[in-house]
């Protein structure tokens, strides 16, 4: 399944993949922000998420920008599995922090969620990742006023994290447009 937004392009993780990740999310900075990713953050780790295979109802994307010399990658976009819901993660790398790409890359995730059966979407981030919430609150995320200790594996510990929920929309003309007016989501699917 691949994804064109505005100015993004979503798409399954390939294993060759594995070195472009590593060198974007070896930033501690980036992973003490994700629940699930270790520090340090090795190049085994980058070859198994990069091999992962996909979940029909809870897919996970490369977030890549398309340009000249083809399409960058600059971090990833998901739905999980949690407690029989779904939850949505995503991340950006640094260099690429502040223009937008994650709220645009979560809204193209969010359009494609109705279409995978999905009603109701959870997400969290800690409370020292203030840019995260605010990320969530654009796409239409709203908090639940639940903080609690969560774990982060590259913490090593639990931190306090603040809950969010969204509740969807039944998908629009098939679930092949989605977002903002003005927004443009396409869902291609491989043959």
């Amino acid at each position: 399944m691949f994804i064109r937004s505005e100015r993004l392009f979503l798409r399954p993780g390939w294993p060759e993949d594995w070195a472009e990740l590593l060198a974007l999310i070896d930033d501690e900075s980036v992973v003490r922000n994700l629940a699930r990713a270790p520090w340090p953050y090795s190049p085994a780790d980058a070859r198994a998420f990069a091999s992962q295979p996909q979940a029909r109802r809870h897919p996970h994307f490369f977030v890549t920008l398309p340009g000249a010399t083809g399409a960058r990658l600059i971090g990833c976009v998901g739905l999980t599995d949690q407690d029989g819901g779904a939850e949505l993660g995503y991340w950006i790398a640094r260099q690429h922090w502040g223009r937008g790409y994650a709220t645009e890359a979560v809204r193209a995730v969010l359009a494609l969620a109705p279409t995978l059966g999905h009603r109701r979407l959870g997400a969290h981030h800690f409370l020292d990742n203030p840019a995260s919430g605010r990320v969530l609150t654009k796409a239409g995320f709203v908090p639940t006023g639940d903080v609690r200790p969560r774990f982060s594996l590259a913490r090593r510990g639990a931190a306090p994290s603040a809950a969010y929920v969204l509740h969807l929309a039944a998908p629009v003309n098939g679930g092949s447009e989605g977002g903002d007016a003005g927004d443009s989501i396409e869902v291609m699917r491989a043959a």
